[in-house]
Order: C-alpha cells, then sequence, then structure tokens
C-alpha cells in the first residue's frame, strides 16, 4: 500500500477572528475542504506536487483577495484590469490584502534591468541630479528610458485673476541614447529576408510574418500612395524604396480609415525587436534569428545613455558605472560617500543595496537584465521591495522561496520570513525544504498523493504534530540520504582549461565521465557559468534546464512528448478513420475557437480575455468526433487523464499501446505522474518543465552528457529518492549525469563533487573542493562540506 494511503492526522487551530478560514474549497483538484490558518503567523504549506498546495494558497486564497481588492475600484479603473474570477470555494473569511512573491519571470522588455524593475536605479538617478558634475538636470536626464525632445505648447499662467496662455518652446533632457534608443545594443537587418524584390506587393513581396494579402498592414502599404502596389520592389525609385522601407510615422487614410503609416524597418524594430525573444511566437522567434543580427551599441558601448548622462559623474564614477559594479561592491562604495546634501537618500540607497546582499543577490549588478534572472532569483528580487515596506496585516504568499538557494543562504532567507511575520504579516509559504519547514509556526499538509489522489488537507498544525502525524511529509521529515559506501569510477573526462565565462577566474578543471558529478556552490559562485557557458563545443551534451518550453499555448505534455502520435494512430486505427481527425490542431478541431478550448479576444490596449469555448465546452474537438470511442473512452477524456491513469489505460488489453506506454512510463519515471495528458505546458512550473524535457531526452539517442540544473525544484522530499534512482539508472545506462544542486540529498549521492566559491559575484568563480563527498564531508574546509556534514550527521 502507497504511504500516503495511510491514516490521516489533523488537528486545528482554536478557533478565533485571527484566522483566515477556507470552506468548501474545490478550485483544480480540492476536495471541498476546510481549514483555518492563523492571522499573523508563518504557516508552511507540504505534501507532494501536485496535491493541492498551490491550487488552495495561490488560486483560492490569494486569488479571492486580488479579486476583491480590484472590485473596490472604480468601474473604469476596472475597464483597465483582467477581469479575475471567483475561486471554487464556498466561503473565505478574515481575508487581509494579498502580496504574491511568486517564481514567475520579470519583466523581459529590453529596457528592464535589476535596478528599474527595483527601486535603486529611482534612488541613484535622484543622487546623481543633487551630486552629479556636471550638474545636467533633473533624474530623467539619467533614465535610459526618457529621450530627448524639443516641442512646443502653450503655458498657462495667471496674473491679477486673469489666466493668460503663451506658446513655449520646451526641451525634454531624457537619458536614452539616441543611436539605440536607451537598449544598449543595434540590429542590422538583412532586407532580404523582409521582402521579395521580383514581386511587387501585391503580389506578395512582403515576407514578414503576419503580413498577408488581406491584411491591414499590407493595405496600408498598398492604399498609401507613397509606393506603387503593382511595381516590383526591385522597380522601386530612391524616394519609393526609401518611404517603404524607412518613412517615419505619418497619418495617411486608407479605405477611409485614418491609420499611421511606418516604413517596414521601423515597424518591425517596434513591434518585434523590443520583445523577448523567448517570449514571442516561434514562428516569429525564427523570423527574427534569421533576420536579425545584434551587437553593442558603439555610441554609448551598451551603457544605453546619452553622452551628458555617461560623463556626469560623482567621485569619478557615472551612473553607468556604478549600475555595472556588483552590487555588493556598490553598497560598500554608497556607504563610504560622505554628502551631508545627500544624507537621507544616501541611507535609503544603502539599505536598498544591503537588503540585495542579505537575500544573497549580491552578486548581481543593477544593468542586469531582468530577464535572464531565474525563477528563484526573480522571487528573491521581488522580495526586496516588500523588505523596507511601512505595510502592516498584509498577506505575504511565497512559492517555494528556497529553490536556487544554497543552504547557507537557506538561512538568511528565513530570517527575511520571520521578519516580515514580525512586523505583523501572515506569511504563506508553499515549500519542500526541511530547513524552512523547520521556522513555521503553523503547517498545513496536503495530500494524501497527487492529482486526483490528492486535494485532501492531511494535517494542520505544529511542525512536531507533523513529525508524528503517519503522513508521507511526516515519514520523511527527517530523511537523510546516506554517503556511498563506494562510488562509481569514471571513465574519462570533460577537460575545461581556462574559462573565464562572467566570474570564473581561469578554472581549470576535469569533470569525470560515466559517474553521477554535482556541481555545488552559493548561488552566484560560477556552476552555470562553467557548465553553461565553458564546455567544449564539441562536447555531446544534452542540456535539461528550466527555461520555458518553446512552443504556443496549445502545446501540452502529449504533443510536446510525441504522446499524441502513437495515441492519434490507435484511435484511428480503432474507429476506421484517419489521425487527423484526433488533434485539435488539425481536422478534429471545434469550428469555433480552432482547437483552443477558449475564445480569445483582443481588446486592444486592454488584457485579452479569455474565455471557455461554448461550443466544445472546452474540451477542444468537435462534436462529431468525440463520438468516436476506443477503450470506453473518446479523444478528450484521454487527453484529460493524469499520466499515472493513462500508464495504466494503455498497458493491457484492447487500448495496449506500447509506443505510448513507454512515453507515460519515463513520465513517472521523473514524477509527472500527476500531470494530465492535455495541460498547457504554460501552466508548468519552472521544475515541472525540465522534468518533462529530462523524460523527452531520455528516449534521445543523441548526446551522451546529461546536464540538469537543479532537477529537485518542487520535488517533494518522498520524489527527492525516486530523482536519485532515475540518475542512478541513466549512469548505469552508460549516461555521464552532471547535475547543478543545492539539495544535500543529491549531494550525498554523487560519486564526484566540485564545488566553487568561496563567495558569490567576484568573490567566487574558484573551485574549493574535487573529491568524493565523504571527502568534502570530511575535510568540513568549505560552507558545502560544512552544511553536507550536518546534513549527514557527521
Amino acid at each position: 500500500m502507497p504511504a500516503w494511503q495511510g491514516e490521516s492526522v489533523t488537528t486545528h487551530p482554536a478557533d478565533s477572528h485571527d484566522q483566515i478560514r477556507v470552506e468548501g474549497a474545490r478550485e483544480n483538484n480540492l476536495k471541498d475542504i476546510t481549514l483555518a490558518i492563523p492571522k499573523r503567523r508563518l504557516t508552511v504549506f507540504t505534501g507532494v506536487s501536485g496535491s493541492g498546495k498551490s491550487s488552495l494558497v495561490f488560486d483560492t486564497i490569494a486569488a479571492e483577495s486580488q479579486r476583491m481588492i480590484n472590485e473596490t475600484y472604480s468601474a473604469f479603473v476596472q475597464g483597465f484590469m483582467p477581469t479575475l474570477a471567483r475561486p471554487d470555494v464556498d466561503r473565505l473569511d478574515g481575508l487581509t490584502t494579498a502580496i504574491i512573491v511568486d517564481q514567475e519571470r520579470l519583466a523581459a522588455n529590453v529596457r528592464s534591468t535589476v535596478g528599474t524593475v527595483t527601486d535603486a536605479n529611482a534612488l541613484l538617478r535622484l543622487l546623481f541630479s543633487k551630486l552629479g558634475d556636471p550638474h545636467i538636470g533633473s533624474p530623467q536626464a539619467y533614465s535610459f528610458n526618457v529621450p530627448s525632445v524639443t516641442g512646443s505648447g502653450m503655458l498657462k499662467t495667471e496674473k491679477a485673476g486673469r489666466v493668460q496662455r503663451e506658446a513655449k518652446t520646451y526641451t525634454l533632457v531624457g537619458g536614452m541614447c539616441p543611436r539605440c534608443e536607451g537598449r544598449g545594443r543595434v540590429e542590422d537587418i538583412d532586407l532580404t529576408q523582409l521582402y521579395d524584390e521580383d514581386k511587387s506587393i501585391s503580389e506578395g513581396a512582403i515576407t514578414v510574418p503576419g503580413y498577408t494579402a488581406d491584411g491591414w498592414y499590407v493595405r496600408m502599404y498598398s492604399g498609401s500612395g507613397l509606393v506603387d502596389p503593382d511595381k516590383k520592389i526591385k522597380d522601386f525609385s530612391k524616394r519609393e524604396l526609401e518611404a517603404f522601407l524607412w518613412k517615419e510615422p505619418t497619418k495617411i487614410r486608407v479605405d477611409g480609415i485614418n491609420l499611421t503609416y511606418e516604413g517596414l524597418v521601423p515597424k518591425i524594430q517596434k513591434s518585434m525587436l523590443t520583445k523577448d525573444p523567448d517570449a514571442v511566437q516561434p514562428h516569429i522567434r525564427a523570423f527574427i534569428e534569421r533576420a536579425v543580427t545584434f551587437q553593442v551599441c558603439p555610441e554609448c558601448s551598451g551603457t544605453r545613455l546619452a553622452e551628458h548622462a555617461r560623463t556626469s559623474t560623482i567621485e569619478g564614477k557615472s551612473i553607468a558605472d556604478l549600475c555595472a559594479m556588483q552590487i555588493s561592491d556598490l553598497a560598500s562604495w554608497i556607504r563610504q560617500l560622505k554628502a551631508p546634501s545627500a544624507a537621507p537618500l544616501l541611507t535609503a540607497l544603502g539599505e536598498l543595496l544591503d537588503s540585495f546582499v542579505e537575500i544573497g543577490l549580491g552578486y548581481l549588478s543593477l544593468d542586469r537584465p531582468s530577464g535572464t534572472l531565474s525563477g528563484g532569483e526573480a522571487q528573491r528580487t521581488k522580495m526586496i521591495r516588500h523588505l523596507g515596506s511601512a505595510l502592516t496585516d498584509v498577506t505575504y504568499v511565497f512559492d517555494e522561496p528556497s529553490i536556487g538557494l544554497h543552504p547557507h543562504d537557506i538561512q538568511k532567507m528565513n530570517a527575511l520570513l520571520l521578519e516580515l511575520r514580525d512586523k505583523g504579516n501572515t506569511v504563506l509559504v508553499v515549500e519542500h525544504k526541511p530547513e524552512l519547514i523547520a521556522i513555521a509556526d503553523h503547517v498545513v499538509d496536503l495530500g494524501p498523493g497527487a492529482g486526483s489522489h490528492g486535494g485532501e488537507v492531511r494535517y494542520e498544525g505544529s511542525l512536531d504534530g507533523l513529525r508524528g502525524s503517519g503522513t508521507l511529509t511526516g515519514q520523511h521529515l527527517g530523511y537523510r540520504a546516506e554517503l556511498k559506501d563506494e562510488v562509481r569510477a569514471p571513465a574519462g573526462a570533460l577537460e575545461i582549461r581556462g574559462a573565464t565565462t562572467n566570474n570564473l577566474q581561469g578554472v581549470d578543471v576535469d569533470i569525470p565521465l560515466g559517474v553521477l558529478t554535482v556541481l555545488t556552490g552559493v548561488a552566484g559562485s560560477g556552476k552555470s557559468s562553467l557548465i553553461h557557458g565553458s564546455m567544449p563545443k564539441d562536447a555531446p551534451v544534452v542540456s535539461i534546464d528550466q527555461a520555458p518550453i518553446k512552443g504556443s499555448r496549445r502545446s501540452n505534455p502529449a504533443t510536446y512528448t510525441g504522446l499524441l502520435e502513437p495515441i492519434r494512430k490507435a484511435f484511428a486505427k480503432a474507429t476506421g478513420t484517419k489521425p487527423a481527425l484526433f488533434s485539435a490542431n488539425s481536422e478534429g478541431a471545434c469550428p469555433a475557437c480552432n482547437g483552443a478550448g477558449v475564445i480569445y479576444t483582443e481588446l486592444g490596449f486592454m488584457d485579452t480575455v479569455s474565455t471557455p469555448c461554448e461550443e466544445c465546452e472546452g474540451r477542444r474537438f468537435q462534436a462529431a468526433v468525440l463520438e468516436y470511442r476506443w477503450g470506453g473512452k473518446n479523444i478528450a477524456d484521454v487527453l484529460a487523464m493524469p499520466v499515472d491513469e493513462a500508464v495504466e489505460f494503455f498497458a493491457d488489453g484492447e487500448t495496449r499501446t506500447p509506443a505510448a506506454h513507454a512515453i507515460l512510463q519515463r513520465l513517472q519515471d521523473v514524477g509527472l505522474g500527476y500531470l494530465s495528458l492535455g495541460q498547457p505546458l504554460t501552466t508548468l512550473s519552472g521544475g515541472e518543465r525540465q522534468r518533462l524535457k529530462l523524460a523527452t531526452a531520455m528516449a534521445s539517442k543523441e548526446g551522451d552528457i546529461y546536464v540538469l540544473d537543479e532537477p529537485t525544484t518542487g520535488l517533494h522530499l518522498a520524489d527527492v529518492e525516486q530523482l536519485l534512482a532515475l540518475l542512478d539508472r541513466l549512469v548505469d545506462a552508460g549516461k555521464s549525469v552532471i547535475v547543478i544542486e543545492h539539495h544535500q540529498a543529491v549531494m550525498a549521492h554523487a560519486d564526484w563533487i566540485i564545488d566553487l566559491g568561496p563567495g558569490a559575484g567576484h568573490d567566487g568563480g574558484r573551485i574549493v573542493f574535487e573529491g568524493t563527498p565523504a571527502a568534502l564531508v570530511e575535510a568540513q574546509s568549505t560552507l558545502t562540506g560544512e552544511h553536507l556534514a550536518q546534513y549527514v550527521g557527521r
């Protein structure tokens, strides 16, 4: 009998008005649960992946808080906000304002940096406007997002009670580099990829994605009167080609509609090149990669700033110099600055920068693009906004704040969470790490299993009570992986010599092959730089990370893994039809929603609104297709199955399908048995995405070296054992497995450990230990060695 099928032990906190009370919660897989959460305490929610933790904390409690706050705004303001549906719950009492600090990546806009998403850049600009030499104006003069503009307007004045208006010329002095428009890079566009010069516009000369013959873009060029739509591009005059490719925005009228005409090149720059390449649709990303090359702006050298902003300094340092410094160094530089006139500003800036260091992000720089931060780094950056907040009695909601943190850094995170609680706030944390669970005032354990086997409250109460509760979490709370008696012998080595990527300081290292190698070290010590930035180019490496999977919102585990193909063929064979009918992206698609399951309504400047398709009720297929059954189920029923159920469905009897069964078993092996086959990939966490990629890579014949980046992310303590068994199977099958990891259970299980440090940023980038886990524990010469020794009880 699985451990999660043991007896449930539940205790309830005393009834009080000082509680958040949830009654009858049924969001996603929650099974009509009722519980009380103490306010102004730190509550940790535990349970296996897919047990319902996020459904309860984020999709029920936090979602309803945000919905109710939105309803306090005027109807006009609400029109600019996304419409939030009420969670499926009977009653919620005692809610306070919820602030969500999750792992969602920060804005990937090319203009967004670590400094702009916090108050750091704003404070620095204010500092330079006071102390910069030469003085060049207000704070906006140092902003790379504000252009310098000269214009005219009416100035209103009042004299002797009479209002007078006078035309005045004004100059807006911003800090934006005019060459790259504050992006730090310039594009070189291959014009041959934009159009076919042997065709006219009417014949479809424009080859940019989205510029279809009947679309508004092409109609605008055809009807502008600025170019001849029936003339081949190669026959354009110099004036016509200039107007077609480069003309500045100009008002025109086409078919009785007012439009703004703009040359093809600047239009593409604004509509496609200002977005993060990973955030656009695959066909547009392919076009950008094909048509555009990027280089550092030669005028501002990548600083994004105009000359006046680059040359204004404080003690010889420009604002660009300061933003490029490691934050821990910048904090020290600010502290030594003596300027009585700016003393309060320096104090505020110093405290903000110290918060970065306290939270383990001192190795970053303020000019680091925000879109390049990992999920864990993004969550900690968001946390900085709240550490100095004057707000109290609010509810902070965290999603695995330990992700990406070395055991040494988790202690700092714990202190910050307790600091938020001690200011009178309610802190709700979804977490798996024992070190963080240990500081909880109250624990809610969900389960007993995942997906349809979860959604129940298995325990509420103290940490000591959890240990004796008999739940899966309680049983594994004291779990400690043991050091191996014998480690595998390497079958060669991957040589890295003189590695200097990012903060690496000329690192020479031999990574053993044919074994399980674990790279450790504090966040920012250089682990990813060594593996992802310094590997020999010809090494047969399969890199499996947590980055978003490149695909559309139609993608799901069945399409991504290739599982849908044998399923479609099996349905077609059993029903005497063709496979295309059983694809929501092909002939079987619901005509009303084109197989999306929802109707997307574009509202211009407002958020796109999605509503379930009334025709197919979100099932994505035509009604006629759903009449076809195989094994008592139609195609929508099969795609709604969790992996665990599908494994049994495709194993035996008339529905036996070996090709599908093999893929599903790999999904089980990586701990994704609770995912449904048709779940949109956009809803997966970073850890789930990585495990999905691993399941797919396991079937590939390409690459003998697997590199995994924190594969324990999102895994319950019980699932870590399953992961270790999987890593062993990969090595025993002849693969070399290299894991970047902080979890001590993975370290203890390694054949070889490479520890980087001793610190982060320029204080790291060196190899501080190479050897077996037992040798690391015995030496205890590094932070990792000390924490691993404590973990294994040495």
